[in-house]
């Protein structure tokens, strides 16, 4: 019985209680459920006579007392234990908790998700780094959270859309495309150029693809490099995250709202809402009727739209798709923006706390011999997604940065993040998997089987590490559903190294095969699904993560 089974178990004795005419309230839509932190306290503890007990307008021991007599009753229980000032600590009954396991691998891939957010469609923006450069790290660190998060909400049975906004207009992309064209005309790269290797080695191509482009008027020259050099870096930044398991729904063009007409429609919008008006020539939102510092340009006084103007309409177009809530993943230089973005949703006419959703996410370094890891000048001075790979590898990257929650700086040490011991969590977790992985090939080859889900004696699991992991892998759903609430994927990965260090621990105490000339025993079996349930969620809970769940290392 999973903590989500058990809440539905009170709520129906709570149900009961009602019918009887014992207990004068309304049955609740759902239960709080814990495991005590004293296992001498039972398997899982509840609040729900404290919350009931002023609507009954009785004691809450005495809402306790009732509801522990219609539990008792229940064959999945073994004992209920009314404590302090109306907690109720239930111990299941055993075969009630080895369930745990065969329900863990009946449901396989499924375990864990729910549908919490069923019926929710988001648009989720990640990344969205400028084009006019590789992925770095900084961004990268978005990309294994965005996509984990991403994979979080939809296991709650949320739609999730993908989304990378390719900032290809503006004042960058012209800066982009002249030091493109300084470099294949042999000169300086502006001061307020680009600089790195990638410059040149973008240039180089671009020549040897556009014949006689170097023989063509500078002004053309300059449209070519900057509209043909951003073409490249999207397939470089694509084909980079796809590399490393990112995959993107919709990659969408800034450029396509100033040729659309989609930033005039977004200002008239706006205007007719009432909030748009004009002073020393520009067009303003007036920002501040919605807690913003100050009001915000949308039109300069020479007829230029200003960044934010193009942020109106592509938040417009986002709703206008059908999306019901826009979450956007920044960076931590980008936290004074949150206010503005809040007071263009209410100025178009929603509300921020229902359709809109920011992110804020601090810096990474990546660390080596105690040192940050520097690229030279001529390299531009940054550390990429590339590095970080090389350093570590696909897995341990992506479970390093969405190990640690986003509002903290975390420094990724290379040494660390490569070794095979297991004071690498990512080795630490998989190892488990691969372990398991070895006992249930090596009972195949003993001729033994998990058999049928009904045939299993699950009540055979009465050993105390036996307990603390089917405890463990009860708490997989519970772990989904909070990480997607609170958009944490650090919670899975932190849970998944206690519930590998759990399994090791069960390991270390029980054995599960014979040996020698020893027949297997129910208990066997009952071992190998213990086993077999622990895999499931090691593997489900690193697929969350978009990390592979190896059988051999």
């Amino acid at each position: 019985m999973t903590p989500e089974q058990l809440g539905d178990v009170v709520r129906s004795a709570v149900a009961a209680a009602v019918d009887r005419g014992v207990l004068p309230v309304a049955v609740p839509d759902a239960v709080v459920i814990e495991r005590p932190k004293n296992p001498e306290h039972g398997d899982y503890a509840t609040n729900v006579a404290l919350r009931l007990a002023k609507p009954a307008g009785r004691p809450p021991r005495a809402v306790a007392e009732v509801l522990a007599e219609e539990l008792a009753a229940h064959p999945g229980i073994a004992a209920v234990d009314v404590a302090g000032p109306g907690f109720l600590n239930i111990t299941l009954a055993q075969g009630a908790l080895g369930r745990i396991a065969v329900d863990a691998v009946t449901a396989g891939a499924g375990y864990g998700r729910t549908g919490t957010l069923a019926g929710q469609r988001l648009n989720l923006e990640f990344v969205s780094a400028n084009p006019t450069g590789p992925v770095t790290l900084g961004s990268t660190r978005w990309a294994a959270v965005g996509d984990a998060l991403g994979r979080l909400l939809e296991a709650s049975g949320a739609q999730v859309s993908r989304e990378y906004y390719v900032n290809d207009a503006g004042a960058q992309i012209e800066r982009f495309g002249r030091s493109l064209q300084a470099v294949a005309l042999g000169r300086p790269v502006p001061e307020d150029g680009y600089q790195g290797d990638y410059v040149e080695t973008v240039a180089r191509q671009l020549v040897a693809d556009v014949p006689g482009l170097l023989e063509r008027p500078e002004d053309e020259q300059l449209a070519v490099f900057a509209e043909r050099g951003v073409a490249a870096m999207v397939a470089d930044i694509r084909a980079t995250l796809d590399g490393f398991g990112v995959h993107f729904d919709t990659f969408f063009s800034e450029r396509t709202l100033h040729e659309s007409g989609a930033l005039e429609k977004a200002v008239a919008t706006l205007r007719d809402q009432g909030h748009v008006y004009e002073a020393d020539g520009a067009v303003w939102l007036r920002t501040t009727d919605f807690g913003d510092d100050k009001d915000r340009v949308l039109v300069k006084a020479g007829g230029e739209p200003t960044y934010f103007a193009a942020d109106c309409a592509y938040y417009l177009d986002k709703r206008a798709r059908g999306f019901d809530r826009v979450v956007i993943m920044l960076g931590a230089d980008h936290s004074g923006y949150v206010g503005r973005y809040k007071a263009l949703v209410a100025a178009a006419g929603d509300d921020p706390a229902t359709h809109l959703e920011i992110l804020i996410g601090q810096l990474v370094n990546l660390v080596r011999n105690g040192e940050p890891v520097r690229m030279s000048k001529r390299k531009g001075n940054f550390v990429l997604l590339t590095d970080l790979v090389d350093a570590v590898g696909i897995d341990a990257a992506r479970y390093a940065l969405a190990r640690a929650s986003v509002d903290q700086q975390i420094d990724i040490d290379a040494d660390l993040w490569s070794r095979q011991t297991n004071d690498n969590p990512v080795f630490y977790v998989q190892y488990a998997h691969a372990r398991i992985s070895s006992v249930l090939r090596n009972a195949a080859d003993l001729g033994l089987s998990l058999g049928e889900a009904g045939a299993v004696d699950a009540a055979q699991l009465t050993h105390e590490r036996e307990n603390d992991l089917l405890r463990a892998i009860g708490e997989f759903p519970r772990v989904v559903t909070s990480a997607a609430e609170f958009r944490a994927p650090h919670r899975v990965a932190r849970y998944l190294e206690e519930l590998a260090g759990t399994y090791h621990r069960f390991y270390d105490s029980c054995r599960v095969l014979p040996r020698g000339d020893e027949e297997a025993t129910p208990l066997t079996t009952a071992r190998l699904w213990l086993c077999a349930a622990t895999a499931v969620v090691l593997r489900n809970g690193l697929g969350v993560l978009g990390v592979r769940a190896p059988e051999r290392m």
